[in-house]
């Protein structure tokens, strides 16, 4: 059996982690690395080296697959030239910063036939598909109330000068680009929300972002209950919690550490807490971390849907819906924008 070939475009934190996965994946191969960035250690990597996606696709180098690890506003163009050029293709969150950019992803894949798979990891922790099992299930009941807290600390440092980060047009905002993966956490357990109402600040990263560094989310539940998500980046020298509460008809659960990594409590009329598989350690970029580290549970998805022994678990509408969530929230941030002029 042949191995599915891989290429990676961006090979900072994430890209690596990315190549590392496919390098370990005995049905992968890594077939090139892109990135214009020429300093690059790439002693790990011992494959082709291209500067842009251009100079590879006109290259003899040929991949089944693409890893997308680029700029948050690189994402979706550089998915439709490689889906054009017959990749499948990986799609680091977001997938994208608008809904009809990620639409427009969606369309060619059709066109050309391929899949694409959304980087959606916290869904692979234990905690995670333990909650997902227990909503699915009924066994809570009526939902009362579920409450997220993201309390993360992202200094000076994080924001590099004449970085993509924190500008607008290139990042998208402190939900794009920290904490998507706990609204995907929050749509894929409970579903859609609507009637959101929100409050943004930013409290001490004016000379380093465009945008907000904290926000204040209201919003109800369109399958009943309500709920909200407060979020800042603010956190005093490192990372507090990230952590999802549920308050319900038959019971209450909290999930909580760095990155919503271990179960807290859990009362369930009628139920026994079972035991669950340890949970996967956190990103580690040195001064800062960042959610759980599953990523080689979504190479090895694409890995088995190629092969025909799987079928995608974080699809392209799916990672489309948290950006279309995203983006709802961010009108509100615009609206009142526009009340205050």
């Amino acid at each position: 059996m042949s191995k599915i070939k891989f290429a990676i475009i961006g090979i900072g934190h994430i890209g690596k982690r990315h190549a590392d996965m496919v390098l370990q994946n005995n049905n992968s191969e890594l077939v090139a690395i892109i990135d214009n960035n020429t300093h690059l250690d790439l002693k790990n990597y011992p494959v082709p080296n291209f500067e842009t996606l251009d100079s590879f696709i006109e290259s003899s180098v040929k991949a089944d697959i693409i890893c997308i690890a680029t700029p948050n506003y690189l994402h979706c163009s550089q998915a439709i030239d490689s889906l054009k050029h017959q990749m499948h293709v990986i799609i680091e969150k977001p997938m994208g910063l608008s809904v009809s950019a990620c639409n427009h992803v969606i369309d060619i894949a059709k066109q050309q036939n391929k899949n694409v798979f959304c980087v959606m990891q916290n869904r692979y922790s234990p905690p995670s598909i333990w909650l997902k099992d227990i909503v699915s299930k009924n066994l809570l009941g009526k939902i009362f109330h579920v409450q997220i807290n993201c309390f993360w600390n992202r200094d000076e440092k994080y924001y590099q000068k004449n970085g993509w980060k924190g500008k607008l047009q290139e990042d998208g905002g402190t939900l794009f680009t920290q904490f998507s993966h706990f609204v995907d956490t929050l749509y894929w357990v409970f579903g859609d929300i609507t009637n959101i109402n929100a409050r943004f600040n930013n409290f001490n990263h004016q000379e380093s972002i465009e945008f907000e560094d904290s926000g204040f989310v209201n919003f109800d539940l369109v399958n009943g209950g309500n709920g909200s998500l407060n979020y800042s980046t603010s956190a005093y020298n490192k990372n507090i919690e990230s952590s999802i509460t549920i308050l319900a008809e038959n019971g209450s659960i909290k999930i909580g550490g760095q990155y919503m990594e271990k179960v807290l409590h859990c009362e369930i009329k009628n139920y026994e807490m079972p035991s669950l598989a340890a949970t996967n350690p956190p990103n580690d970029y040195g001064t800062y971390k960042g959610s759980a580290a599953n990523h080689e549970y979504v190479i090895n998805n694409a890995i088995q849907t190629l092969l025909g022994h799987e079928t995608i678990k974080t699809p392209a509408h799916e990672g489309m819906k948290i950006v279309e969530i995203i983006e709802r929230i961010y009108k509100t941030r615009d609206l009142k924008k526009l009340k205050n002029k």
